[in-house]
């Protein structure tokens, strides 16, 4: 029986709730046909926002979404999402799928997303193809209350009053898609766009630079040298790819045990290069003022059969839930570096929350343990310690268990931990200090490995109440299914 200790009297920093955010790009169906379907659609919606997505992304406590992109983010010019629909420029999407692009999801949409959903809005502005005056009368459009053009022109198209826009990007993966720069010379542009990212009124700007691609610590040194101090986070960017080939990455259901380890495995990864790229970071930013957003995570297979191949469109089994499991454990663990970071992506894309067909919607198991952890938002980390033991297929180990422990505004204790074992059980005894008496209440999600939900049945997989659990003293026992993400809550 393996040990699952936590200690309510070592308290970490607060886990900032935007850890949690998500990521949407005009890609695919994430945006129309996702998010969007238009007022007109006979899909019940408001305002052309899908109902039935929304109330979902309510659920789980969407903090923050980013938007446009992405690569797109490069190659978008804001002024074309803006005025009447039917004045809005067509474009060929160049980097997703070559279909057309009506710019019918604009500025004016985006923000109403965010609002029907709760959330705050992070934007992506365009460093590649776009000038400086092109991103500062952005930031000014959407966020100045006073008289100028692009305050004017934003009222001309029915919003009198700016919008609430703190967390701005500048640039997307200008190491590859967003310009093939290097370093030097993306660091000393950022220095210059973000100089035009103005502050109006008491709307202050949190100004983000694009930061490295996994394990590129050349980017994050050379960035963080020459603009560190201009910025208030750096980003970074990690795919899961089960196969070192990006033209067959494996594929989303069907594996076996040796990929489901692999992937694990490579997931897992996310720890070392978070804890490098801070550790560089703090070299030139003692203080730790300049925080670390991961707005790119997640899983990437090769696209489901049939499906356009720049949509990106795959689908999500309980390999992937235990994946995000062990992700938002890490970037729970590491809440004194980590800002923010963002699921890719929302609907449709890639390790989606949410999948839809016409009318159709269904969660996946992606979804379940962002509802099983959003308890940890903005809740104090605590320190955690859980006996685990190396598990797997060949030279593809994992460990056995993966955990994180936080505490709430009022007290409570919450506990995430998965079982990463395609097939064993594992017995655990978790000892919290200080709440020997306490209730408790676990939420589990379990199933094969491969296991998803389908739009013929979906719901394969969900949370389920859990009550095989026995208190032992000051301890409780509970046995994991195999392939299992555990919440766990005290009060």
């Amino acid at each position: 029986m393996a040990k699952l200790i936590v200690n309510t009297e070592k308290k970490g920093a607060k886990i900032n709730r935007n850890i949690y955010g998500h990521f949407s790009e005009h890609l695919g169906r994430c945006i129309y046909n996702g998010l969007f379907v238009g007022k007109d659609s006979p899909i019940p919606n408001v305002n052309g926002m899908r109902t039935d997505v929304v109330e979902a992304l309510r659920q789980i406590r969407v903090p923050v979404l980013r938007w446009p992109g992405g690569c797109f983010a490069d190659e978008y010019h804001w002024k074309d999402g803006i005025g009447p629909k039917e004045g809005r420029k067509r474009m060929v999407n160049t980097h997703w799928g070559g279909v057309v692009e009506d710019n019918s999801f604009g500025t004016h949409e985006f923000m109403e997303l965010c609002r029907q959903i709760g959330c705050e809005p992070y934007v992506n502005g365009n460093v590649g193809s776009g000038t400086v005056q092109e991103m500062s009368e952005w930031v000014e459009y959407m966020t100045f209350d006073g008289v100028s053009p692009m305050a004017e022109l934003r009222k001309q198209n029915g919003r009198e009053e700016p919008w609430k826009l703190t967390y701005f990007g500048v640039g997307n993966e200008n190491w590859g898609c967003g310009g093939n720069m290097r370093p030097e010379y993306y660091a000393d542009l950022f220095r210059r766009y973000a100089t035009y990212v103005r502050n109006y009124g008491d709307n202050k700007v949190f100004k983000i630079a694009c930061g490295p691609n996994a394990g590129d610590y050349e980017w994050t040194d050379k960035v963080m040298e020459i603009a560190g101090k201009y910025a208030d986070a750096l980003t970074l960017h990690y795919y899961t790819l089960p196969n070192d080939n990006w033209q067959e990455k494996g594929a989303a259901t069907g594996f076996d045990e040796e990929t489901y380890y692999r992937t694990l495995k490579k997931g897992l990864r996310m720890e070392e290069l978070v804890s490098n790229h801070l550790s560089i970071m703090r070299r030139h930013d003692p203080e730790g003022r300049v925080g670390l957003i991961v707005d790119e995570w997640g899983a990437w297979y090769d696209v489901e059969p049939g499906t356009n191949p720049g949509f990106l469109y795959q689908q999500n089994t309980m390999r992937d839930a235990v994946l995000a499991a062990v992700t938002l454990n890490i970037f729970n663990s590491h809440a004194d570096g980590i800002v923010m970071a963002n699921i890719a992506q929302m609907v449709n894309v890639l390790q989606a929350v949410v999948l839809t067909e016409g009318e159709k919607m269904l969660l996946t198991p992606t979804y379940h343990v962002f509802d099983l952890y959003k308890e940890h938002q903005d809740a104090t980390l605590l320190d955690s310690y859980v006996e685990a033991h190396e598990i797997g297929v060949g030279d593809q180990k994992v460990p056995s268990l993966h955990q994180s422990a936080s505490m709430d505004a009022e007290g409570r204790i919450h506990v995430t931990v998965a079982n990463l074992s395609a097939t064993e059980s594992q017995e655990i005894e978790l000892c919290v200090s200080g709440k020997e008496n306490a209730s408790i209440s676990v939420r589990l999600l379990a199933g094969a490995m491969g296991a998803h939900n389908t739009f013929e049945a979906p719901e394969t997989v969900k949370p389920q109440n859990f009550t095989g659990f026995e208190r032992c003293g000051g301890s409780v026992k509970m046995t994991l299914p195999a392939c299992s993400v555990a919440a766990i809550a005290l009060e």
